[in-house]
C-alpha cells in the first residue's frame, strides 16, 4: 500500500495524456479519451489509501472534499470539531484524508480524516520499534497495571516500566508528557506497549560514565535527592545513586531526613566512600562544614553556666543543646535538689529553656554532663544548719513503705522515720500500725545527711525510754504483777506495763514438771511474778512462778523439768528477739531449730 504526502501527488500524467489536453483545449474532445482518463482514475485510488484533497464546502454534516476521484469525498463534520466543538477547517484546505469506501449505495466516495491519522500515527509507532527509537506521549489515565499513554493511539505503559525505581503514587503523572520506547505493538489488535524505563536506563547510563570518574573520596558533588527513607536520602548523583544517612546530615539531632530535605531538593554532598564492586556511595553533608566538638573543652569549662534547649528526654534524663551539633545530657538525679522525680518529663519538655552548669567534659567521647540543681542553692545546706539533733518538728506523712514512713518536713524535703525508731516498747511490723498517710505528726531530727541527702526522724525520741525506766525502776528477783497475753508451747507473754512484755519459760511455770502451759495458764490471767533476768540490750524480760526457783530445787535435790527438746530458747527463760517474732505469728519450737546459740537481733537499717 502506498501512502502519498504534500510533496507526492496522486498520479503524474502521461506524455499520451498532456498530448490529448492540449488537443481538448483547441476545442477538441476525444470521447475516447475521456473515458481513458476515468478509468485511469479509478485504478490510481484504492479504499484503505491516505490521499491529498481539497476542502470544496463545509455543510451542515459533513465536509465535501475534492481527492481527484470521479466524484468528491464525504467527511462526517465531528472529525473536523476540536475538543469545544468547534469546526476547524473551511474551504480551499489542503488535508489527508483515508479512502474508506469508493461508492456506496448513494455513489459517495466515503474518505476520512481520523482514519488517516491514524494510518500516519500507526507508520510512526512501526518504525519507532523497528528502529528502536523514542516516542513522545501524554499520560492520560490510571489504568489497572499502569497508565494509559496517548502517543496518537492509545498506549499502554506497565506500572513496572514507569521508572528505574517503583513508583507510589501513579496518579499524580496524569498529563505528564513523558519519553518512552515502544516494546510491543500489534496493528491489528490495536496494541501498543511502551516503556519509559528504557529510555531512563540508557541515559542514565550515558550520564554514569562520566560521574564514576569523579566518586573520588573528599570530592563534592551536586545531586538530586530522589527517595527519602527513615534512615536517609539517595541522592541521584548523575547516573549512580548515593546514601546520605541521617547520621551524616548534620552535627546536631534530626529525627527525621525530611526535617532537612523533600524530595527533588538539589543539595551539595562530599563523597566518603565509594565501592567499585557494590557501587554503592556513601555521602554526607555535615563534612561540609566544621566539626562542632573540636575545641568543646575550651569553649564549656567545668563550673561554666550557661542556658540550652531541651532536644531529647529519655528515662534517665534530658540531652541538652548547647549549641548545633553539641549536646549534653542532665542525668535525672541532677535535675533537682528538693524531688525525688519518677520522669524528667514532669519538670522538663521538649524545646524548652533550661539554664544549665557544666559538670564534666569529656571531648574524645563526645560526652557532657550537665545540671540543673546546681543553678540554685542546695536546700539540703539549709536544712543543715535550721535544723540540729534532737530538735523536735512538725510534718505531714507523704508516703509509707514496709521499712519506714516518709515525712515532708518543707516543700520537696522528706526526712524518714525508720520502723525502728517508731515504739521503744512494741515491735512494728508495718508503718500503718502507727502512721497514716497525710497525718500531722510531731517528730524528732536525729540526724542530717547533706551528702546522701538524707533527713533520719524518729518518733519513739518523743517519748522516755521505758526499758531505762524499767531497769531504774526493778531489779532481778522483785515481785510484779502482769497479765497474761499469749500462751505458746514453750511459756507464756506476760505485759508487765504498756508495751512491755516479758517471758515465763515453761519450765518456770511450776515447781512440778508442766507439759503445757495451757494446762496451768489462760490468756487474761493476772499473775504474780518474780524477775528471774533482765537484758536491757537484748530487751529480754525473764520471768518465773516457782516458789523456790531453781535453788530451791538444787537445795531440795529435786530433779528440773527439762525444756521441750525442740526449743530454741535460753534455758534460763530469756526471750530473744527472733521468739518474740515467732511469738507473735505463732512459731512452734517444733518448726525452730535446735541450737545453744541465741538468735541475734537484725534490724532493718536501709531508709529507702
Amino acid at each position: 500500500m502506498s501512502v502519498q504526502t504534500e510533496e507526492e501527488p496522486n498520479a503524474l500524467p502521461s506524455d499520451d495524456l498532456l498530448a490529448q489536453l492540449d488537443a481538448m483545449e483547441g476545442g477538441q474532445i476525444d470521447p475516447d479519451f475521456m473515458m481513458q482518463l476515468y478509468e485511469q482514475s479509478l485504478q490510481d485510488l484504492a479504499e484503505g489509501e491516505v490521499v491529498n484533497g481539497s476542502v470544496l464546502e463545509v455543510r451542515e454534516n459533513d465536509v465535501l472534499i475534492d481527492i481527484g476521484y470521479k466524484s468528491e469525498g464525504l467527511v462526517d463534520i465531528h472529525e473536523f470539531r476540536d475538543p469545544i466543538g468547534e469546526v476547524m477547517v473551511a474551504a480551499g484546505d489542503l488535508v489527508e484524508v483515508l479512502l474508506v469506501r469508493r461508492e456506496d449505495q448513494q455513489g459517495n466516495v466515503i474518505v476520512s480524516k481520523d482514519k488517516a491519522e491514524k494510518m500516519k500515527v500507526w507508520g510512526k509507532i512501526e518504525e519507532a520499534y523497528r528502529d528502536e527509537t523514542t516516542i513522545k506521549g501524554i499520560v492520560t489515565d490510571r489504568v489497572k497495571g499502569g497508565l494509559s499513554v496517548d502517543i496518537g493511539v492509545r498506549a499502554f505503559l506497565p506500572g513496572s516500566q514507569v521508572d528505574l525505581r517503583p513508583v507510589r503514587n501513579l496518579e499524580a503523572m496524569r498529563g505528564e508528557e513523558i519519553e518512552c520506547r515502544v516494546i510491543k505493538v500489534n496493528k491489528r489488535r490495536a496494541n501498543v506497549v511502551v516503556s519509559r524505563k528504557a529510555v531512563l536506563e540508557e541515559a542514565r547510563a550515558e550520564e554514569k560514565k562520566g560521574t564514576l570518574g569523579k566518586l573520588i573520596a573528599g570530592n563534592v558533588l551536586s545531586g538530586v535527592v530522589k527517595n527519602i527513607t527513615d534512615y536517609g536520602c539517595f541522592t541521584d548523583l548523575g547516573g549512580i545513586d548515593g546514601l546520605l544517612h541521617i547520621t551524616d546530615m548534620s552535627w546536631g539531632r534530626i529525627a527525621h531526613p525530611s526535617e532537612m530535605f523533600k524530595i527533588g531538593d538539589e543539595i551539595d554532598v562530599v563523597i566518603l566512600n565509594y565501592d567499585a564492586e557494590r557501587e554503592r556511595v556513601s555521602l554526607g553533608c555535615k563534612q561540609l562544614t566544621q566539626d562542632p566538638w573540636i575545641g568543646v573543652t575550651e569553649k564549656y569549662p567545668v563550673g561554666s553556666r550557661l542556658q540550652g534547649k531541651v532536644v531529647s528526654l529519655t528515662d534517665y534524663g534530658a540531652f541538652v543543646e548547647l549549641e548545633e551539633g553539641v549536646e549534653g545530657l542532665v542525668h535525672i538525679s541532677e535535675m533537682t535538689w528538693k524531688k525525688r522525680i519518677k520522669h524528667p518529663s514532669k519538670l522538663v519538655q521538649i524545646a524548652d529553656p533550661v539554664d544549665i552548669v557544666i559538670l564534666d567534659v569529656d571531648e574524645d567521647n563526645r560526652r557532657i554532663s550537665l545540671g540543673m540543681k546546681q543553678t540554685e542553692p542546695n536546700p539540703w545546706r539549709v536544712i543543715a544548719d535550721r535544723y540540729h539533733e534532737g530538735q523536735v518538728i512538725t510534718g505531714r506523712v507523704r508516703n509509707l513503705t514496709d521499712f519506714g514512713a516518709f515525712v515532708e518536713i518543707e516543700d520537696g524535703i522528706d526526712g524518714l522515720i525508720h520502723i525502728s525508731d517508731m515504739s521503744w516498747t512494741k515491735r512494728v511490723e508495718h508503718p500503718s500500725e502507727v502512721l497514716q498517710k497525710g497525718q500531722e505528726v510531731e517528730v524528732a531530727v536525729l540526724n542530717v545527711d547533706v551528702e546522701r541527702q538524707r533527713l533520719s526522724l524518729g518518733l519513739k525520741q518523743l517519748r522516755p525510754n521505758v526499758w531505762d525506766q524499767f531497769v531504774e525502776q526493778h531489779q532481778v528477783g522483785q515481785q510484779i504483777s502482769g497479765q497474761v497475753t499469749k500462751l505458746t508451747n514453750f511459756g507464756a507473754f506476760v505485759e508487765l506495763q504498756e508495751g512491755l512484755e516479758g517471758l515465763l519459760h515453761v519450765s518456770e511455770i511450776a515447781d512440778r514438771h508442766v507439759k503445757d502451759p495451757a494446762d496451768e495458764l489462760k490468756v487474761g490471767d493476772t499473775v504474780d511474778v518474780r524477775i528471774l533476768k533482765i537484758e536491757t540490750d537484748a530487751r529480754k524480760i525473764a520471768l518465773s512462778l516457782r516458789e523456790g526457783g531453781e535453788d530451791e530445787q538444787q537445795r531440795n535435790h529435786e530433779p528440773v523439768a527439762a525444756p521441750e527438746p525442740a526449743s530454741r530458747y535460753a534455758k534460763d527463760g530469756t526471750m530473744t528477739l527472733g521468739d518474740m517474732v515467732g511469738n507473735i505469728f505463732g512459731t512452734k519450737s517444733d518448726d525452730a531449730p535446735e541450737t545453744d546459740e541465741e538468735p541475734q537481733d537484725e534490724s532493718d537499717d536501709d531508709e529507702e
